[in-house]
């Protein structure tokens, strides 16, 4: 029995960050390979505008191949037109996003942070009067590549509006990956007076090389969902100069390490990691 979840997002916000179109097929592929590894949840696909997210321009496509493989899928949609695609494509679980941050806010979202909000409104009632999961994402919670560091009591807020508009989880992304553990122990200080620790998951990038240390420092208060991506695909692409996501295969050996069970195949991990970095644009 697994006593941490390692949530794979390397099919969305990893692969949608490669500027070399991945085929469709190769994609499923992947899935399948990563759903033989033994996750329980998935994230593969944005219902973005293709004229904004051209990778993910087939992911109605994709989840109909791979509905079914045992993991719940997880998708990301920006309003309700998007929520309709994503239902329509028979998603298990549907995924919004939002920033802690001004800046980032306005770069990634084209809206403040109070109209982010106000725009997932409808679509978190939707979800609700069908009763789908939705997981909700707040970037930049320690700091913005825009307006410097972010107030702990800012992210806090944004968790908890989250929360109330109906998000089951809040996944808390280290955007720009440069984080110390300092910053996440002082950020989760203020989230947790919001919500408890089994609501809420680290998102951490890796620019740095301290992703690892700040799954340590959420570990300690709690946490026991992390986001991670095979073969670190990704990074975002409104944040200058953020490398990918932490390593799913890495984080699995260091959770194991430590003594926690993941509920993971290696092997079948790294037969993912192999297929995975055959599929990143050369360098």
């Amino acid at each position: 029995m697994a006593d941490v979840e390692i949530v794979e997002v390397g099919p969305r916000d990893g692969l949608q960050n490669e500027a070399r179109i991945i085929p469709t097929a190769k994609k499923i592929a992947l899935i399948d390979t990563l759903a033989a590894a033994g996750f329980r949840r998935i994230e593969v696909a944005s219902f973005v505008s293709p004229r904004w997210v051209p990778q993910m321009a087939d992911c109605a496509e994709v989840l109909a191949q791979v509905h079914g493989l045992g993991p719940r899928l997880m998708a990301l949609v920006p309003n309700l037109k998007g929520f309709d695609a994503a239902m329509a494509a028979r998603t298990d679980v549907i995924a919004v996003v939002t920033a802690a941050s001004e800046g980032f806010a306005r770069a990634n979202l084209n809206a403040s942070v109070a109209e982010s909000l106000d725009r997932l409104r409808p679509v978190l009632e939707a979800a609700r009067r069908i009763a789908i999961p939705v997981r909700g994402y707040v970037s930049t919670v320690t700091d913005c590549p825009y307006d410097g560091p972010t107030p702990p009591g800012s992210v806090a807020r944004i968790a908890a509006a989250l929360r109330d508009m109906g998000c089951e989880e809040i996944a808390l992304g280290e955007t720009l990956g440069r984080a110390m553990p300092e910053s996440i122990d002082a950020m989760l200080r203020a989230v947790l007076e919001e919500l408890p620790p089994d609501r809420l998951a680290g998102h951490f990038h890796d620019t740095a090389g301290r992703a690892l240390d700040n799954v340590d420092a959420a570990f300690d208060r709690g946490l026991r969902i992390f986001d991670a991506s095979i073969a670190g695909l990704g990074g975002c692409p409104f944040a200058p100069g953020a490398a990918g996501n932490v390593v799913t295969e890495s984080l699995h050996d260091h959770l194991t390490a430590r003594g926690h069970r993941t509920g993971l195949d290696r092997a079948a991990l790294l037969r993912a990691t192999d297929l995975a970095r055959s599929l990143r644009d050369p360098p």
